[in-house]
């Protein structure tokens, strides 16, 4: 039985993603379609990169992936490409190489008629790809095109320090910040250290959960992801010290009065 998952920055609050998951059903024979989300951030790559990487591992071979994301943007043009034994299919707006860390080295273009512009009939071309790729295999590939590629949120590194940029905070207000436990321990080399996110505010330890520390008091981890992550026990951390995602602000925002007391960064120093 095909597994379809649905990944989209769409919400679920009128008709358009039942429509999708109808279209699905009737064009492709047995056909198990599942959510990962709706909410991704709207043109937010970053978020749906750690959203999706993280996700996309956990389903079997052969299962197709729709990401609709920004979905218009970019080259205006899906593809499909086979990475990780799993189908990929996307807009061409360089969220498959942020979710993979490498763009595929072949894909299949999904072309539109030009007069049908809307979500439904995108969504209905995708929906004839996968049928016919499930009936006739991979088809036309390309190889000899570009695909558009676009730089992933990394944190920036010096000597006794690293600062990385909060990439997503979750439904508990937790915060989850773009430093893997790889990139901590390799920088960190032993030394002692102090994650600062607010002023003076700082953690200095690293715990295994949210329940390592007792109620109301902070906690760094890295989650299941591999992601250095804060939070409070049974607390909201964004909210009650001002930490917002990164880029929910545009940088001009950033430095207006309304907006200097949100904080988009959390910097590691090591001793």
């Amino acid at each position: 039985m095909p597994i379809v998952t649905l990944s989209t920055d769409i919400g679920q609050q009128d008709y358009i993603v039942g429509a999708i998951k109808g279209q699905l059903l009737q064009s492709v024979n047995n056909i198990s379609v599942t959510d990962i989300t709706h909410y991704l951030l709207p043109f937010n790559y970053a978020h749906a990169a750690y959203v999706c990487g993280n996700a996309f591992p956990y389903y079997p071979p052969d299962t197709f992936h729709i990401i609709l994301l920004d979905a218009f943007s970019g080259n205006k043009r899906f593809i499909m490409a086979r990475v990780n034994n799993q189908w990929v299919i996307c807009p061409d707006n360089g969220i498959i190489g942020l979710v993979f860390g490498s763009l595929p080295s072949s894909f299949k273009i999904i072309s539109f008629p030009t007069q049908q512009a809307h979500i439904l009939a995108i969504t209905q071309t995708i929906a004839n790809t996968i049928r016919d790729t499930v009936k006739e295999g991979w088809g036309q590939m390309q190889t000899n095109d570009k695909l558009l590629e676009r730089v992933s949120l990394k944190p920036t590194i010096g000597n006794n320090w690293m600062e990385g940029q909060i990439l997503f905070i979750d439904h508990f207000e937790n915060v989850i910040i773009n430093i893997t436990k790889e990139e901590f321990e390799a920088n960190r080399k032993g030394r002692s250290f102090k994650i600062l996110f607010k002023r003076d505010e700082s953690i200095d330890t690293i715990k295994e959960h949210y329940g390592a520390v007792n109620e109301s008091e902070m906690v760094a981890f890295f989650n299941a992801a591999g992601y250095l992550e804060i939070a409070i026990n049974k607390g909201n951390m964004a909210g009650l010290f001002g930490l917002k995602r990164y880029n929910e602000i545009a940088d001009h925002q950033i430095q207006s009065t309304q907006y200097k007391w949100f904080y988009h960064t959390v910097r590691v120093y090591f001793e």
